[in-house]
């Protein structure tokens, strides 16, 4: 058997820990657990028992009680020891001496596990995280292998996926181009005007998708922010348009991404404005987290899709159809932003009619 295994170092503690514990039953059976050394007095000589009832002396009234034995200051008789020297001592020993193994043999066993999981919670966050140490039981070794492999992987697969993405941008937007030149040669004005609204719209879903794509690959670290200034910024920004935007309640700093959070908040904003043509921002500050309300008074979207609504290109009939703008990843970057900071993004009714959406982020 191989004690480098975990299973090796397990079995080996235990049976090491059964054998000290019987190894102290045994020590305290024979200081105190033998008739010489519990108090009690010795029997009468061999010589003694083999002879007849006569050699024995009479028994009388006034017959003297034999002397106690003397006392030895290192073995108490069992009358000063009372409980401790009958089997509760050592069975204490043994049960102390197992707890003790058991608790190391969990911590050796919970060790690479707990190793594992706060590795994998560091490549959610980012994908250039240093590697798991290949260190400890054949096991663990094998483990943290298996996991710096798949974060390799992982890592090649993203490069190659944003080389795609730079080639699809590339590649497409070159006959695009191209496409919406050769439109100014179409005689009919009301054809040549359909088709440039077709193609725009085109472009318009080829940037949004790429743009999809690419909040998706990219990883940032959770660091400290101020949120209240992030939100005064982009209702600032939106006011100088034209926008019709306010903003109520504070925030204290918090770890967030910052890229991620401005692009969640942005496309909440903007959802709303496109919409409803206006927005409220209200800032909610609690204990354990905060809360970032957009709220319009707009068209609004049915119960029963307003989950429907965080998947990719999903329009809602008739307040998110062809003409309002939009493609429909607004709201699922948004939820996938908030989500790579341990948050969400929900939606609720206005009171008065409209939508809200709740973005809420912990503070870690």
């Amino acid at each position: 058997m191989r004690f480098n295994t975990l299973f090796g170092r397990l079995f080996g503690m235990m049976l090491l820990s059964i054998v000290l514990a019987h190894l102290l039953a045994f020590a305290w059976f024979s200081q105190y657990g033998g008739p010489q050394r519990n108090g009690q007095p010795p029997g009468p000589p061999p010589e003694q028992v083999m002879a007849g009832p006569t050699d024995q002396p009479p028994v009388g009234a006034n017959q003297p009680r034999p002397p106690e034995p003397p006392m030895d200051g290192r073995q108490p008789p069992r009358s000063m020891l009372g409980p401790l020297a009958g089997p509760l001592v050592p069975l204490l020993f043994q049960m102390l001496g197992l707890a003790v193994v058991a608790w190391f043999g969990a911590r050796l066993l919970s060790r690479p596990i707990q190793r594992l999981s706060e590795a994998a919670e560091r490549l959610s966050e980012n994908l250039d995280a240093p590697p798991l140490p290949e260190e400890g039981t054949v096991e663990a070794r094998q483990a943290a292998h298996t996991f710096n492999l798949m974060q390799q992987r992982i890592r090649e697969q993203v490069k190659q996926r944003g080389r795609m993405l730079a080639a699809v941008s590339h590649d497409l937007r070159t006959p695009l181009s191209r496409l919406k030149l050769r439109l100014e040669q179409v005689p009919n004005a009301h054809l040549r005007e359909r088709m440039a609204q077709d193609l725009s719209e085109m472009i318009d879903m080829l940037d949004a998708t790429l743009r999809y794509l690419h909040e998706q690959r990219a990883t940032e670290a959770l660091q400290w922010f101020d949120v209240q200034a992030l939100v005064e910024s982009l209702t600032e920004n939106a006011q100088d348009q034209g926008a019709d935007v306010t903003l109520s309640g504070h925030c204290a700093p918090l770890r967030v991404q910052p890229l991620a959070l401005r692009s969640a908040i942005s496309n909440l904003l903007n959802n709303a404005l496109r919409y409803a043509g206006h927005a409220r921002i209200e800032m909610h500050d609690q204990h354990d987290y905060i809360e970032v309300h957009v709220c319009d008074n707009g068209p609004g979207i049915a119960p029963e899709q307003r989950e429907s609504v965080f998947e990719p290109f999903f329009r809602v009939e008739g307040s998110r159809n062809r003409n309002s703008g939009g493609v429909g990843l607004g709201l699922t970057i948004a939820r996938e932003a908030a989500q790579r900071q341990g948050g969400d993004i929900s939606l609720r009714e206005t009171k008065g009619g409209g939508l809200t959406c709740v973005l809420r982020l912990p503070r870690q």
